[in-house]
């Protein structure tokens, strides 16, 4: 099975890097554990992170099996730090009903609209796609580094991640 773990987001926007700071971790980690587990299980996993939006994911998440997204997320309800586990369905319509959870929509084209026009078009999509979401509260201060309480989620979402691989 191919993996991709991808981390959105733009590192100088204070939370809104999250999800690539949580990579960053990931890759460490993954280099300093046994890197000989994907060989034996079959399993290729890929670490990508970048302030990639819109139609071109889908450049970067064909020919994948299973696709793990990590962004920053601002659902109103929760509180900085929290983290989601989410799948595409619980973002179809999120845009446009403010109660319900969505990843940043900056970019003119949301996440479950790319991959329903990644399937129409013929794109090989990965068939498994989870997506992290991480609650933050400050993603328009220019800042490398997350707020207080964001950092704090950063190793559990690793840990999570790494639990599930």
């Amino acid at each position: 099975m191919k993996t991709l773990i991808l981390g959105l987001g733009n590192p100088i926007l204070s939370d809104d890097g999250v999800g690539v700071k949580i990579v960053q971790e990931l890759k460490k980690v993954k280099t300093q554990r046994d890197c000989f587990a994907d060989a034996r299980n079959d399993i290729k996993i890929e670490i990508k992170e970048g302030n990639v939006a819109g139609i071109s994911i889908l450049d970067e998440i064909a020919g994948y099996d299973r696709l793990m997204v990590i962004d920053s997320i601002k659902t109103g309800k929760g509180k900085p730090g929290d983290v989601y586990k989410l799948k595409i369905e619980d973002l179809v319509g999120a845009y446009c009903n403010t109660s319900l959870p969505h990843l940043s929509y900056s970019h003119g084209v949301d996440f479950a609209t790319v991959i329903k026009l990644g399937e129409k078009l013929g794109y090989k999509l990965p068939k498994v796609i989870d997506i992290y979401g991480i609650e933050i509260e400050n993603n328009t201060t220019f800042s490398e580094n997350c707020t207080k309480k964001v950092k704090t989620s950063i190793p559990k979402v690793v840990k999570k991640i790494m639990e599930e691989l």
